[in-house]
């Protein structure tokens, strides 16, 4: 119609010119498309009359004109127009200048072509400048537009092959420099657009470019963005590029196949983060093997000049290509479902995959092992952890890599992705099956392939890829748990020199900087995994003594390199070996002649060391700072492990051997005190040694060596040293008092107190020394400090003055802590000194004191000295002067180590005891606390333990106002393990003392609830950080009942009294057990597993285990004795209390599932019962069985139930008088019983225990028997089993004896006869067997195996209890606590119960076809990247919309296009839900859907009201260009980085939406057509939608806002 109105108008319109003006615009105006739209159907009519022929109406004349006002079309209108559009912002507007920039480009189209042959390369040149420019410039033709412009001259450009080549390369540097993916696009669509313009030999010139600059573009930079984005370029252009119909050049340059770059470009998409790259890397892959399966020629045609070849192609083995290439599509496509219950089924391809790999590189090497990298890859950085397990689990297993050329070609692989992926802690988890304590099998695993990996690979590449692997563990942060066992695994490599320097510094940067922070448990098994890598794997060749000894300094003494311990025998038994072996090191300075042929042994290395350690230069006069104690570590290592060595060898006598490497030093620490000339630093160094070698000699590990002295290097040691104890004495007492007045002293005597300290310890056993230490040394320390600090401070304190006073009370606090020590006896003559300490702290402060306090010199405050500017030594000493808080900080502690001290010391005069005296220290306390940084208050809390419990009554108020500090202070650290375990264990010693925990609940009420409250929190706090409780838990048991048996007698029993006032603290501990996330679970395990490895690992348990609270409180309650009237009340109070908790679970109505909380408190609350059990009297017994049979009715877990018939049965043993009371139990409501009576026929299975203990047997037998015939007909099948069972049980030691039961033996005969025979088939007999068979009424005898083990660990073993329900016998063995007695013992001697696996015959009830087949092989096949097209029509049909019309239904602007989609229930519903919402029209890729009944069920008529369109799937690309040029916005429902959500994105009204397949989704080379990507918000763990059901979401989204924006319209009109 409108083209009969434009001839019409130009045939009766001879006046153009006017026809011109009428439908122009002005210049800066920005008309409508429908203007736009007159004025191009003008145009185009205008076209077939312009044209040179005998029939045009026009002169030549007239058709210049009018070819020239066309022409001024372009100039005045189009690129005016344009412009305008570029300038317009983003947003509404933006969206509505799609339709007007499709507008004008048609405008241009219809122009172009009727001008002058050089406008069309005028217009170009004049428009490719704004596509080749990186920043849009205001007044200029935007980029998108731009590429519109040319899109629409390329049909127009196609003869010009310099210029198409031109605009080729400004699309290619759009792709790579714009940011925005929408203008990506837009380039994409000019080269599809220049592309389907040139055809033969110069179309291949034009991939060949693009192709050209993408490659090197990649080459260049393989970034995942380059990535992206040239995968996204060569998509688009892949039917023209991998198009089977276009002849082959002959050199086959534009071929991509036969590029290295394209290749490794595919690789990358396949393993990139984006799952659209991934797609397209995969769609170009598929449509490679699809193309040489069609064209059957060798690919490449002729040898690399790279050397390298990902793809081969050979027609002779095609069949085998196109099936590994299929497995390979398969799998990569499955992995894209991220749920391991899909994935699991196709590894069995990935296995295929490598099987024809290994068998391929022993032929023609058609497949290269870097595709199956890929797969493993994808499968890392999944981001489901379980298939990221998987596909690690999977190629540890792999074989194939015991083949030295795939273990060299994975090497890479494995040092950097898998490396990666194997920092996740995640996956550390134990698999199904294991136990707690177990090795998780990718530990075991990770040990098994390193050992292989690097056995195959090449001996050459060995160590090169062990240094990258170890560099890779310190690169970045491990958790303690993946370095663990990563260590683990490279202590299990197969010894040979592979570490040189570089592999010890790369280790020792992992001791440094990895592992820092980790758990000292896991810190100390790792480094001692690491130590034994290095013994094993250093080329000795390669690095010198020196440099293995620097390495040793980085493993710490009481983690790993402890002596006395395996690891320290490895060591030196290494030493030993490889002695004389080492690099020698080069001489600088003397001869070094020679040098390399001289083998250096470790003792010459040691006395090398010693001289060279105490040559130092001459004293300058000027302050020096403290030697760098690290040199002094490094050579008292060196030489125990010397010594230690050498003991071994026969004919060693020790003592010697250690004087004459100690020699040097020993004639320094001789002349110490007596050489005036000695330099300082000298002394420094020799006292730095001292102290290290004291420190190392004995370590706490080591201490049972040899007895209380230590082993004989020990004794050794201290004994040369001892002999010069008075000199090094001297010499210290005399820099203390009085010599150390510099900032760098206060460091110098930090290092003097703790040689003192040694000293005076290891004197201990020198009476005659320890006297003179006693008697004259310490009193004029004493005295000489005291007279500093009472000294007044000058107005402005100097650094002298500070210093000393520094360094006084530094000294004062280390006496007072010997004393406390017990090193120093209390009645020497330190202790008449220190009563004028006690004054001193006690006396009114004088008016020049600092301290706030009305006391005395309580928080006595350092203050910071003046320097002045006459220090010449200022600079060197600043940084000590800055950080003079911590000085300052270190003096108000030490003040409270002295308190501390003196409060509790009795032989001090007893004025600070005064009420008045207490009160105000307790103020002081609490001031300290708010003014010591935090790891400094330990001091603090030991201080007010001792005063605070003597103001419980009269100071109240004082007394919550510090517990309460305290404990905030405790809160505040809770993520600072190193100073949190001692500040907890401080505050509880003062919160929970034993004056404390007397309090009754009528006396100190608000201490009493506050007390109550920080309880409740510990338990809190405990359940996210493990151990918190027990600290609480032990010191509590400690209290009430002493292990040591100190305090006999009224002391005990009062201490004893205390826990009646926590007995709620009691029954919490019985039932604990928090409930931890998986990651604290992982690590609780982990930390069991190290606990299990014995001499492997130096640090021992800490006590932290989520267990431990459980084990102490069952100790102290092992050790109740029932004949102590208090011990036998606190018993059964807690039956009383554990009863309860029982019960008000078992009454409530949540129901309580396997394996749940309150299910493991049931347990843990049967456990404690039976626990205690033979300790109660019998009368109590009595009142107990009641409860015990009550909760036999009820419903509960297996385990639980187990553990209350095993109650009954030793119950009905020991007291037999309360069988008629069990025999009530049977007469019980039927509705009460059901199947709770299985529990009481349970009891009657072990009849034969109770049966010797009671008077009348043969009528307890008749009655027994009598009972249990009864319900062996009962309706219940379960209740039936049981009864049964009990019968044959009874009747089997009854049977010889059974005269006496008269008819009723012929009677249990028949049943039993019977019933034997009904169980001979089916379920039945599998169940009658199975209940025979199972522990509780096979192997399991009451009495006999009455231990702990099998009451913590053995029966909830058998019961499927989750298995950190477990607590092993072992746990109990190491507490020196518990009471391992006959009646009670820890193991169980019987080991039948062992033999047994988990499992309850209940549930094992099932079929075989009932069992689930979990892992069957999925039948699924690749999707082929044509999406499996049929023949069709060729033409477009619409179907007729007439009906629609006359019923007054009008249609919106939305097409929806369905072309990919081959369900017909699918495209059904869909053409519902179009027609229900207005859409224009549907596309399908056949109209034969419409006849098909799955289609039409689910339609119901719909495509009678609805236009539809045919449109292949090959044919798309076309369509969606032409639409595109109509102005319409494409969509596509996909998750992209560029997604927009749909509730955020508003919708053109020309809105074109394209769905995808049901399976592949929208396929690649179509995703870059889409102008706008929407993804649907999800919540749920299934990722993906039904496609129909997306569609209608995105339709009603469509028409919600376009029947909005209609509605408004229609009002404003109305209005």
């Amino acid at each position: 119609m409108s083209s009969v109105l434009i001839d019409a108008v130009l045939s009766s319109s001879p006046d153009y010119d006017r026809l011109f003006e009428s439908l122009s615009w002005p210049s800066e105006s920005c008309p409508g498309p429908e203007r736009v739209e007159a004025l191009t159907a003008v145009i185009s009519g205008l076209g077939p009359l312009l044209e040179d022929s005998d029939s045009s109406p026009f002169t030549a004349e007239k058709r210049r004109h009018i070819q020239g006002k066309i022409e001024s079309v372009i100039w005045t209108q189009c690129l005016p127009l344009l412009g305008t559009i570029s300038a317009q912002d983003a947003g509404e507007a933006a969206r509505g200048s799609r339709e007007s920039t499709a507008a004008a480009c048609r405008l241009l189209s219809a122009c172009v072509p009727l001008c002058d042959g050089a406008v069309p390369g005028r217009l170009a040149r004049c428009v490719l400048p704004c596509l080749q420019r990186s920043e849009e410039e205001p007044g200029r033709l935007s980029v998108e537009v731009s590429g519109e412009v040319m899109a629409a001259l390329a049909p127009a450009l196609s003869a010009d092959e310099q210029l198409t080549l031109s605009t080729v390369s400004a699309a290619v540097s759009c792709v790579k420099s714009l940011p925005d993916a929408r203008l990506c696009r837009v380039t994409v669509r000019l080269l599809l657009r220049l592309l389907s313009c040139c055809g033969g030999a110069r179309k291949q010139r034009v991939l060949l470019s693009i192709l050209d600059d993408l490659s090197c573009w990649h080459h260049a930079d393989r970034t995942p963005v380059v990535t992206e984005r040239a995968l996204l370029c060569v998509t688009a252009v892949s039917d023209h590029l991998l198009d089977p119909r276009s002849p082959d050049s002959p050199s086959g340059e534009a071929d991509p196949r036969l590029r290295l770059q394209f290749w490794r470009m595919v690789q990358d998409g396949l393993t990139h983060r984006d799952s659209v790259s991934r797609k397209r890397a995969l769609y170009l892959l598929k449509r490679c093997v699809a193309l040489s399966e069609q064209k059957q020629l060798d690919c490449p045609l002729s040898p690399s000049a790279e050397g390298e070849v990902l793809f081969k192609w050979a027609p002779s083995r095609s069949g085998l290509l196109k099936e590994f290439w299929e497995d390979y599509a398969l799998v990569m496509e499955t992995l894209e479902e991220n749920q391991v219950h899909v994935v699991r089924p196709v590894l069995n391809r990935i296995d295929t995959l490598i099987q024809t790999t290994l068998n391929d590189s022993q032929g023609q090497g058609l497949f290269h092992p870097s595709w199956l990298l890929c797969v493993y890859q994808r499968m890392f950085h999944s981001e489901n952890k379980s298939l990221m397990r998987e596909g690690v689990c999977h190629l540890l297993g792999l074989q194939v890599l015991g083949q030295p050329a795939f273990a060299l070609a994975f090497s890479q692989f494995i040092v950097g992705p898998l490396m990666d992926v194997l920092s996740e802690t995640s996956l550390f988890h134990r698999s199904v099956g294991q136990s707690v304590g177990d090795c998780p099998e990718l530990g075991a695993k990770l040990q098994v392939f390193m050992a292989t990996f690097f056995s195959s690979l090449p001996p050459e590449n060995r160590g090169c890829v062990l240094l990258q692997l170890i560099q890779q563990l310190g690169s970045k942060h491990w958790c303690a748990v993946p370095l663990l066992f990563l260590s683990q695994a490279l202590s299990k490599l197969p010894p040979g020199p592979l570490l040189g320097i570089d592999g010890l510094t790369a280790l020792r940067e992992v001791l440094c900087c990895t592992m820092i922070t980790h758990q000292v448990l896991l810190r100390g098994a790792a480094q001692c995994s690491l130590l034994n890598s290095a013994l094993s794997l250093t080329d000795v060749s390669a690095v010198s003594l020196d440099d293995f000894f620097s390495f040793l300094m980085h493993f710490r003494a009481e983690e790993s390199l402890c002596r006395g311990t395996q690891i320290s025998s490895q060591v030196c038994v290494w030493l030993s070996n490889n002695e004389g072996s080492f690099k020698p090191r080069i001489v600088v300075d003397g001869d070094s002649t020679g040098a390399a042929s001289k083998k250096e042994t470790v003792r010459s290395y040691v006395e090398g060391e010693m001289q060279a350690y105490l040559r130092v230069p001459a004293s300058t006069g000027q302050s020096e700072r403290l030697p760098d104690s690290k040199e002094a570590d490094k050579l008292a290592r060196a030489i125990l492990l010397c010594v230690d060595m050498e003991k071994s060898q026969p004919g060693t006598e020790l003592s010697k051997t250690l004087e004459s490497l100690l020699s040097p030093l020993l004639d320094t620490l001789s002349r110490v005190s007596t050489n005036i000339y000695l330099p300082l630093r000298k002394s420094d160094k020799s006292l730095q040694l001292v102290l290290r070698l004291l420190q190392l000699e004995r370590s706490p590990r080591c201490q049972g060596v040899g007895g209380e002295q230590g082993d004989s290097v020990s004794v050794a040691t201290e004994k040369l040293i001892f002999r010069l104890a008075e000199p090094i004495q001297e010499f210290i007492l005399r820099r203390l008092c009085g010599e150390l007045q510099e900032l760098f002293d206060l460091e110098r005597a930090e290092l003097y107190l703790r040689v003192l300290r040694q000293l005076v310890v290891m004197s201990h056993s020198a009476p005659q020394h320890q006297h003179k230490v006693q008697q004259s040394d310490f009193p004029k320390l004493i005295k000489h400090s005291l007279r500093v600090l009472q000294e007044p401070s000058p107005q402005i304190p100097s650094v002298e003055h500070q210093v000393a006073k520094a360094v006084a009370m530094a000294s004062l606090a280390t006496v007072c802590d010997l004393v406390e020590q017990e090193v120093i006896h209390r009645r020497s003559e330190a202790i008449s000194a220190l009563k004028d300490l006690n004054d001193f702290f006690y006396s009114s402060p004088s008016s020049t004191s600092q301290s706030p306090s009305p006391l005395g010199n309580f928080n006595v405050r350092l203050l910071k000295p003046h320097t002045g500017d006459s220090s010449s030594d200022l600079g060197v000493q600043g940084p000590l002067l800055q950080d003079w808080g911590r000085v300052a900080a270190d003096f108000m502690r030490d003040q409270w180590i002295c308190l501390s001290f003196l409060i509790k010391a009795v032989e001090i005069t007893d004025s600070s005891r005064a009420p008045d005296a207490l009160k105000a220290a307790l103020s002081c306390s609490v001031e300290a606390l708010a003014l010591l940084p935090s790891d400094l208050v330990l001091p603090v809390l030991a201080f007010m333990e001792t005063v605070l419990p003597q103001l419980l009554m009269d100071e109240e108020a004082l007394c919550v106002e510090a517990v309460t500090l305290s404990w905030e202070l405790v809160q505040g650290l809770s993520t600072n393990a190193h100073d949190f375990w001692p500040a907890l264990r401080g505050f509880v010693s003062l919160a929970f003392h034993q004056n404390v925990l007397l309090l009754s609940h009528t006396q100190a009420l608000t201490l009493v609830a506050t007390l109550k409250q920080i309880s409740t929190e510990l338990i809190e706090l405990s359940q996210s950080k493990s151990g918190v409780l027990g600290v609480l838990l032990q010191h509590c048991c400690q209290t009430w009942l002493p292990t040591d048996g100190g305090g006999g007698g009224d002391q005990a029993d009062t201490a004893f009294c205390s826990v009646f006032s926590h007995m709620d603290l009691l029954t919490e501990a019985c039932v604990y057990g928090p409930v931890f996330r998986r990651d604290q679970r992982l690590v609780q395990d982990v930390q069991t597993y190290v606990e299990q490895l014995g001499e492997d690992v130096v640090v021992t348990s800490d006590n932290r285990d989520d267990q431990f609270p459980r084990t102490c409180v069952l100790a102290f309650l092992s050790r109740l004795d029932p004949s102590n009237p208090q011990h036998e009340r606190v018993m059964e109070d807690l039956v009383m209390a554990l009863l309860k908790r029982d019960n008000d679970i078992s009454k409530s109505k949540v129901r309580y599932y396997s394996n749940s909380l309150q299910h493991r408190i049931k347990n843990r609350v049967w456990q404690t019962l039976l626990l205690l059990l033979p300790k109660l009297r019998e009368d109590f017994v009595s009142t107990l069985l009641n409860h015990v049979f009550e909760a036999g009715f009820c419903s509960n877990q297996a385990s639980v139930k187990y553990l209350i018939e095993w109650m009954m049965i030793l119950i009905l043993t020991d007291h037999p008088q309360h069988m008629d009371r069990f025999w009530a139990c049977f007469n019980t409501d039927q509705e009460k019983t059901k199947t709770s009576v299985c529990t009481f026929l349970s009891v009657l299975v072990h009849f034969n225990i109770i049966i010797p203990n009671l008077k009348d047997k043969a009528e307890q037998l008749r009655t027994a028997l009598n009972i249990i015939l009864q319900w062996c007909f009962n309706h219940n099948f379960s209740v039936r089993l049981y009864a049964l069972l009990a019968l044959k049980r009874v009747w089997s030691f009854v049977e010889e004896g059974a005269d006496g039961l008269g008819g009723l033996s012929a009677v249990i005969k028949t049943c039993l006869k019977q019933a034997e025979a009904m169980q001979t088939t089916g379920n039945a007999n599998k169940n009658w067997i199975r209940i025979q068979e199972h522990f509780f009424f096979g192997a399991f005898h009451p009495i006999r195996d009455y231990s702990v083990e099998t009451i913590f660990c053995t029966f909830p073993s058998l019961s499927e209890l989750a298995d950190d329900e477990w607590i092993p016998a072992w746990k109990f063995e190491k507490l020196t606590c518990f009471s391992d007695t006959p009646s009670l013992p820890v193991r169980n001697p019987a080991r039948d119960l062992s033999q047994f696996q988990p499992g309850d015959w209940i549930q094992q009830d099932k079929t075989e076809q009932d069992k689930e087949e979990r892992w069957a092989e999925v039948q699924k096949k690749i999707t082929p990247w044509k999406l499996g097209i049929q023949e069709q029509e060729p033409e477009l049909q619409l179907a007729p919309p007439q009906r629609a019309a006359r019923l007054g239904k009008l249609h919106g602007a939305l097409l929806v296009v369905a072309s990919l989609i081959d369900k017909p229930t699918n495209l059904g519903g869909l053409c519902r839900t179009c027609e229900i919402f207005g859409a224009s029209a549907l596309v399908l890729d056949t109209l034969r859907h419409v006849g098909d009944k799955l289609f039409q069920a689910l339609s119901v008529s719909s495509e009678l009201w609805l236009p539809l369109l045919e449109v292949k799937p090959l044919e798309l690309t076309d369509f969606l260009q032409v639409k595109k040029s109509e102005g319409y916005c494409i969509v596509g429902v996909e998750q992209t980085a560029n997604s927009h959500s749909l509730q955020d994105y508003q919708f053109p009204e020309k809105t074109l939406l394209l769905l995808g397949n049901e399976r592949e989704g929208i396929p690649a080379n179509l995703l870059q057509m889409l102008d706008v990507c929407v993804e649907i918000p999800q919540q749920g763990v299934i990722r993906s939608l039904n496609v129909h059901v997306s569609a209608a979401l995105l339709i009603w989204e469509y028409t919600r806002q376009h029947l909005a924006s209609g509605s408004t319209e229609v009002d404003a009109k109305r209005s």
